[in-house]
């Protein structure tokens, strides 16, 4: 079942259902029908349009639970991106030799934090998270945070080999 095509021409299908309903009633209602139709055309255009209705809502049900079902798909591989990119970021900061105050300014510099804001979130003064920042950039082997984001982005980019 393509959604591209499915789902319009579903909401199309009701569309017209629900206003042959509605269009009868307001004929009916407003004594506007011009000449009267047989009780069985009635009938069969009833049915027609009441299967259209019930037709478009088990299909509707069934391309929800799809939809939803991609969505816990695309969820759950999401959480696994984000464990992989957590676990590679503990593995380069472990072979970097960082000290867990490193990592966490490290973190947060990659997260896109100004060095204010680490600051003030660890409680610390400027001076050292700039400290702590200059250590980083020695370790990783790179010259600032554009390059040391630039270590990362690369790996996510990567082929694997």
């Amino acid at each position: 079942m393509k959604t591209g095509w499915f789902l319009p021409v579903l909401v199309l299908v009701q569309g017209i259902c629900a206003t042959f309903f509605v269009s009868d009633i307001a004929l009916t209602v407003l004594g506007l029908r011009s000449r009267p139709i047989s009780w069985q055309t009635r009938e069969f255009l009833e049915i027609g349009a009441a299967l259209g209705l019930v037709l478009g809502v088990v299909l509707g049900w069934i391309a929800y639970r799809r939809s939803q079902q991609r969505v816990r798909a695309v969820e759950e591989s999401l959480r696994l991106m984000q464990s992989a990119f957590k676990d590679h970021l503990e593995e380069r900061f472990c072979a970097w030799g960082l000290t867990p105050a490193e990592r966490d300014v490290a973190l947060f510099s990659l997260k896109g934090l100004s060095l204010s804001e680490i600051a003030e979130l660890r409680q610390t003064s400027d001076g050292t998270v700039k400290a702590q920042s200059n250590a980083i950039y020695r370790k990783a082997g790179v010259s600032g945070r554009t390059q040391l984001l630039s270590l990362f982005i690369e790996d996510l980019m990567s082929d694997g080999d």
